[in-house]
């Protein structure tokens, strides 16, 4: 005997339950009322009580442990294919460095790195084409590759590719240093971006031994003692790239200090790279059987003849920050947060421009916080933002307008030193051009209200032409613009002749007959 709580009961046989929700909730198990059911309900009191359709719960049963072994072949088989994939230790993880070098590319690279590492991949190929970039990117891209326990191969394609500056470091720093053919490296002076500007400093004065060698042929000779301190820190550095994997430090000091540059047959023949490769299949044909020596004098032999390659693209945290530590972008969204801002501001309420304009200034003093930026040059798109909103609120016949688009599109071009960081001509152009045309459209408008009559108050009482209600003399009551207003008047008036206001006190108007009725 079964009571009320189970499966399968016949509920739809007994009265009581007939047409409750009972019977509803019990049909996903398969009992409908077309089922025979050749047991009788009996009753207890107030509860049906009836006997189980032993079926229906073996069939339930039956359906579970169907479902379950489905379940167990399935992540079986998902975890023989994951087993059956390729060996990790036998693929090369490609990342590919693409444009200049900044914070995007740098934990691009890392995280590249990192992975491989994790994978136990075999080797990593950074495959290169940069005109240069940021020396704090950099140095975290050498960091990870100096500290790396899987050897890291820098290979200068495709062909007319470069490794300027900042490449040529990386280059020199990686365990394997190929280039493919009509590519070049070299250029690696550092370069000054951001900061306050300073004063220019004098050269420095010639000896008495060069003063008697005119004819001699001048050396570069860096200018200021900053610029004397980037030079030394990056000989030092690059030196000690070449002498870590054994290349030519004599070159790359020339590179540092004189900014020269070689092809790829020409570094391979001073050896100032490993390697000259097609492609990437024959750059791993030849490292094969390399020794490179990694960190902590551990040597390690090259085994790259049958190795699959597998590329490793950048993630959408990665291209994000690409997206936003780009100059105009950053650019933008600084405009768009102050004008949000200054919108919110003249209208409470409105909630959304102060939203927006919050989000996007705070995105952009992130991405200028990563940026070497000039601050000089900022202060000046601030200052100039300043005065063109002070010339809408407070007026100064062009002159604050003015200065505001100056100091604007000033800052706006020195906000970044690098060429290659600069903000876009045309953006400036365009924005100044919409400032001005701002100022112009605020100016014209209050010129407008300059010269536009007095509708309200006494002013525009004044002038104001009534008609008189009643005849009088002295003091009587007048129309004026609807309304019933105290008169008084010199001379005698008349019933609905007409008069002109010509001054007011209080709620008396001090009137004369208009020279048309006098005539």
């Amino acid at each position: 005997m079964w009571f009320g709580a189970g499966f399968g009961f016949p509920f739809h046989k007994c009265r009581r339950f007939r047409s409750s929700g009972f019977l509803r909730l019990f049909s996903v198990f398969g009992t409908r009322k077309s089922d025979k059911i050749k047991e009788k309900p009996i009753y207890a009191g107030r509860y049906c009580i009836t006997l189980q359709t032993i079926d229906k719960l073996i069939r339930f049963k039956r359906r579970t442990k169907l479902c379950l072994l489905i379940c167990m072949v399935v992540l079986t088989v998902s975890g023989l294919a994951a087993f059956s994939g390729d060996d990790p230790s036998k693929t090369a993880v490609v990342l590919n460095i693409k444009g200049a070098i900044g914070p995007a590319v740098s934990n691009y690279v890392v995280q590249g790195l990192y992975k491989a590492q994790d994978s136990n991949a075999a080797v990593v190929i950074l495959q290169m084409d940069t005109p240069g970039g940021f020396d704090h990117s950099m140095r975290d891209i050498i960091k990870s590759i100096l500290s790396s326990s899987v050897p890291v191969i820098s290979y200068v394609a495709p062909g007319g590719s470069r490794a300027a500056s900042a490449g040529t470091y990386i280059l020199y720093a990686s365990h394997v240093a190929a280039m493919a053919p009509t590519t070049n490296l070299g250029a690696a002076t550092p370069i000054q971006v951001g900061g306050m500007p300073g004063m220019p400093e004098e050269k420095p004065e010639p000896s008495a031994t060069e003063d008697q060698q005119g004819g001699k042929e001048e050396e570069h000779v860096p200018k200021g003692a900053l610029e004397r301190k980037m030079i030394n820190d990056a000989v030092a550095y690059i030196t000690a790239l070449a002498n870590r994997h054994g290349r030519n430090a004599e070159w790359a000091e020339k590179a540092v200090r004189e900014a020269v540059s070689l092809s790829a047959q020409e570094a391979m023949e001073i050896q100032a790279i490993d390697l000259v490769a097609v492609n990437l299949e024959d750059l791993l044909q030849q490292v094969d059987g390399r020794e490179v020596v990694m960190e902590g004098g551990r040597k390690v032999t090259l085994a790259t003849k049958d190795l699959t390659i597998t590329r490793f693209e950048p993630d959408w945290r990665t291209k994000l920050l690409a997206v936003l530590t780009d100059p105009n972008v950053a650019y933008i969204l600084m405009l768009l947060g102050i004008y949000g801002l200054i919108y919110e501001l003249a209208n409470p309420g409105f909630v959304l421009p102060g939203v927006v304009g919050a989000i996007c200034l705070l995105l952009a003093l992130y991405t200028f916080h990563i940026l070497p930026i000039n601050y000089a040059g900022l202060a000046l798109i601030f200052l100039g933002i300043t005065f063109m909103i002070a010339e809408a609120f407070a007026p100064s016949f062009g002159a604050l307008g003015i200065g505001g688009i100056v100091a604007f599109v000033v800052g706006s071009i020195i906000l970044m030193d690098e060429e290659s960081m600069r903000i876009s001509i045309p953006l400036i152009g365009g924005t100044a051009l919409a400032s001005a045309c701002f100022i112009l459209w605020v100016m014209g408008m209050f010129y407008k209200i300059s010269r536009k009559k007095v509708l309200t108050g006494t002013e525009e009482l004044v002038g104001s032409t009534g008609e008189a209600m009643a005849d009088f003399t002295g003091e009587g009551r007048i129309w004026v613009r609807g309304e019933s207003w105290r008169a008084l008047s010199q001379a005698p008036v008349k019933q609905g002749q007409k008069v002109r206001v010509i001054s007011q006190d209080g709620l008396l108007l001090q009137v004369k007959i208009s020279e048309e009725d006098m005539t």
